[in-house]
């Protein structure tokens, strides 16, 4: 079996349904052991005290705000060179999904970093292009809403993610592009020197499968949404022709 067969919308919204109650649960499950095991069950940082424990929202929402771009510029890139319109709905359905992970990362910065840094926000290369990326999804956002052809839409925003993928690399590798900034070093890293401890790794790596878990359901059912507000509007258009 072709994983391209599932481009056809009836296939996609079987498949997807057997998969959201499965990943919607486990999600639920991750998110909760994780959270209550990192907040409450782990020790305050010898320099950072309590403050550390911001890391397991942090860390995954910027992470999936990132990986979530890459997966609408993956999308994006199959709608244009392959015109299936199940990728095109999938990249519009993760737009929403990414913005919030993005928004949640920049707010949970702040509060990490204002105690820190004695600053809530700084011109640090990472932090700039995170802030260009947020401001690129709501420009993808927007763009959707305001084209009326849904496949124009799905052109011209597709052209956008490729643009806004030059940013979520920079979010992502800043730090190591420039080797000046306030911003810490990667979490998880295959440097143990680098890498957290790990009493809070551990935790750290369940709240980032709780998040990965959410961010897959969340982007099935807003898919399915995004397939049956398509056949809706194809409805329509049938009856006002005939």
């Amino acid at each position: 079996m072709s994983l391209w067969e599932y481009a056809n919308p009836a296939r996609f919204m079987v498949l997807s349904a057997r998969i959201v109650p499965v990943s919607g649960g486990l999600a639920a499950l991750c998110l909760v052991v994780g959270l209550v095991w990192g907040f409450f069950l782990t020790p305050d940082d010898y320099r950072q005290g309590s403050t550390v424990k911001i890391i397991y929202l942090h860390v995954p929402a910027a992470m999936l705000a990132i990986n979530a771009w890459v997966m609408m510029l993956v999308a994006s890139l199959i709608w244009l060179i392959r015109r299936h319109h199940v990728s095109a709905l999938a990249a519009r359905a993760a737009g929403p999904v990414g913005i919030v992970m993005t928004l949640i990362a920049l707010v949970t910065g702040a509060f990490w970093g204002q105690p820190m840094w004695g600053t809530w926000w700084a011109w640090d290369p990472r932090l700039t292009s995170f802030l260009i990326l947020f401001l690129f999804y709501l420009g993808y956002i927007a763009l959707w809403a305001a084209i009326e052809d849904p496949d124009t839409a799905a052109d011209l925003t597709s052209i956008l993610c490729l643009v806004g993928s030059v940013f979520a690399v920079l979010s992502r590798y800043a730090v190591n592009f420039w080797n000046q900034g306030l911003h810490q070093g990667a979490s998880l890293s295959l440097d143990k020197e680098k890498n957290v401890a790990d009493v809070f790794y551990f935790p750290l790596l369940v709240c980032i499968a709780g998040f990965v878990l959410l961010f897959v359901t969340l982007v099935l059912v807003r898919t399915q949404t995004e397939i049956r507000a398509r056949r809706l509007h194809a409805l329509n258009l049938r009856a006002r022709m005939g």
